[in-house]
């Protein structure tokens, strides 16, 4: 295994891979990866401190002020003079992003679509990777002829890959009636259905506004998500979010499907709950797995407890299959709208049209806006386990973050709580909180979400949420948590064969095959708490 990484021949950083201690001698050459027969530049440089694992060290002197480079691009100023050799991180970097900035639109050809966000070669990750080029672009992606997944035709036309049977809340004072319902109903599960899963929430009243219409709107695409063959909406009665106030945003829906109690109106609402479960299982259970198209799956882009290797594995490897799945005709979105800050300019120039770039300018700053309302800093990011994973600035996590977007064009920009409608790739409005963006992405539509993570966590949205693991030493540890290992790619495993892999694997789950927090019984619901409480 390679020791140490440089992503791009603009870096004057390297990513150690394995700790480097004091004194270690490294050969850094230029070029790696070309096959002309040129004559490779090298650099020799020796390591003044213990490097940790995922953290960069500088490979050309930097003065204060100077540029530090990382994926090709500048993920901050030093902030102390800078020798080569040395150790860089939070001490001595420090972040170049501005508050509020203007943005020009600089599209770039659909068929020259630069991918520099894969830190890889063809033949796998090495001491050095050039800048990458087209050969990334979706124009030359595996396109999987005819690839299909077995789910769940619905009678709208949507498909699911689960058929689950939902308890829904409007209002969190129900919380506790509908987990007892859940749990007493799994005794009724006959045919296809999976299981009946609750989801207890906070909210439903004392909201205002907008606050307020962002919970009824995740609730109401939530309640016609197609992973639930059936769903019960349970009331209190009094809440402002009531089961009447909600109808109008769930809109049309079939009445064998989507059932409502309000409980003051019963004098034993489980009881009665009970009851319309039965009804919705004799429903949901006549649906059969059968073969689908890749093009009707919906995907969500997440990660969560990054660290150093997630933009040269994992996120890597979840961009190469966007690709692919929007080659296929399929849709991914990508949120987090906050780690999205110092690497935007590249989501943008990649919009498929004026009008979305201009979207998506509105999307960045209307969420810089959101911060200074609040008093807060724009750049208050990267988390603690980012910075000991060996992140130190929000460029250089952003910049890490956003190679899950793979490298085709921008089809769609989403606000928090609207629903897909285009195929390809799509940016969601929501913020960086794992929970929250993860419903999000299943309010929106998402199937799936594909969560990259380097430190692991074992939570779950409503839908399948799979752990990517960024180095084998997590995936290895947390094996209950971790669903693939996409480690190996520093392992001398080349990115093709892995991203083939990991695509059937994806498929696999959409098909049914389960996920460690489904067979745990995890399944979180998290809504974005932007008002006031009464």
């Amino acid at each position: 295994m390679q020791n140490f990484l440089k992503i791009n021949d603009k870096d004057n950083v390297i990513v150690a891979l394995q700790t480097l201690k004091k004194g270690t001698e490294i050969v850094v050459t230029d070029g790696a990866g070309h096959t002309d027969g040129k004559c490779l530049a090298s650099l020799t440089v020796i390591a003044n401190d213990d490097i940790p694992a995922g953290h960069k060290m500088a490979i050309a002197d930097i003065p204060i002020g100077g540029d530090v480079v990382k994926y090709g691009c500048r993920i901050g100023l030093a902030a102390a003079p800078i020798r080569s050799g040395d150790w860089i991180h939070v001490h001595n970097l420090k972040t170049a992003l501005g508050d509020l900035l203007e943005y020009t639109y600089e599209p770039v050809d659909e068929v020259k679509v630069q991918a520099s966000s894969y830190a890889e070669t063809e033949s796998g990750i090495g001491s050095k990777v050039t800048s990458v080029d087209s050969r990334h672009s979706s124009q030359s992606v595996s396109t999987h002829d005819h690839a299909t997944f077995l789910g769940f035709n619905r009678p709208d036309g949507k498909v699911g890959v689960r058929n689950e049977i939902w308890v829904i809340p409007t209002v969190g004072c129900v919380n506790n009636v509908a987990a007892s319902i859940a749990r007493q109903a799994n005794a009724f599960l006959k045919g296809s259905v999976e299981e009946v899963i609750a989801f207890p929430h906070p909210y439903g009243c004392s909201q205002m506004g907008d606050d307020q219409e962002n919970t009824r709107k995740i609730l109401a695409d939530l309640i016609n998500h197609p992973n639930a063959g059936g769903v019960l909406v349970l009331g209190l009665g009094c809440e402002n979010s009531g089961i009447e106030t909600l109808k109008p945003y769930i809109g049309e829906y079939d009445e064998r499907r989507v059932k409502f109690i309000v409980s003051q109106d019963h004098e034993d609402e489980i009881e009665a709950s009970l009851e319309a479960i039965r009804q919705l299982i004799d429903y949901a259970a006549k649906f059969k797995r059968e073969p689908v198209r890749a093009a009707k799956l919906i995907i969500g882009l997440k990660c969560g407890g990054s660290d150093g290797l997630s933009g040269i594995t994992a996120n890597p490897l979840v961009g190469r299959f966007s690709d692919m799945l929007v080659a296929h005709g399929g849709t991914t979105i990508l949120t987090e709208v906050p780690e999205m800050f110092g690497a935007e300019t590249l989501l943008m120039n990649r919009c498929a049209t004026e009008e979305l770039f201009l979207q998506t300018v509105d999307l960045i700053n209307d969420f810089k806006n959101y911060f200074k309302s609040h008093n807060q800093t724009i750049y208050e990011n990267p988390s603690p386990g980012n910075k000991e994973g060996g992140i130190s600035t929000l460029e250089d996590k952003s910049l890490g973050c956003t190679q899950k977007s793979g490298s085709t064009l921008v089809r769609g920009v989403l606000a928090y709580g609207e629903t897909v409608k285009t195929p390809g790739l799509n940016l969601l409005s929501a913020p960086g909180n794992d929970l929250v963006a993860s419903t999000a992405l299943a309010a929106a539509g998402a199937h799936i979400v594909l969560f990259t993570t380097g430190r692991g966590t074992p939570f779950a949205c409503p839908v399948p949420t799979m752990k990517i693991s960024t180095n084998s030493a997590l995936a290895s540890k947390k094996s209950n948590w971790i669903d693939f290992n996409a480690g190996v790619l520093v392992e001398d495993q080349p990115m093709k064969e892995v991203a083939e892999e990991f695509f059937r694997y994806v498929l696999a789950v959409a098909s049914g095959e389960k996920l460690c927090s489904e067979k745990a019984g995890f399944h979180d619901l998290a809504i974005f708490k932007q008002g006031v409480t009464l």
